[in-house]
């Protein structure tokens, strides 16, 4: 498990998230913490270690 921030498309707040690198490339929707709203993640891992995050509203 590795903790990334991002942040909130809608509202801007960052916050962090806790991936689990070992489950390869992932894609799944959130909530933010502070405006509720959801938002789509798409993380990309490799060998255990998180390559890149992206937030989408």
């Amino acid at each position: 498990m590795t903790a990334e921030s991002i942040q909130c498309p809608y509202c801007g707040q960052s916050f962090e998230l806790m991936v689990d690198t070992s489950a390869g490339d992932q894609q799944f929707t959130t909530d933010c913490e502070v405006c509720c709203r959801p938002f789509e993640v798409l993380v990309q891992c490799e060998d255990g270690e998180v390559l890149s995050v992206d937030v989408r509203s």
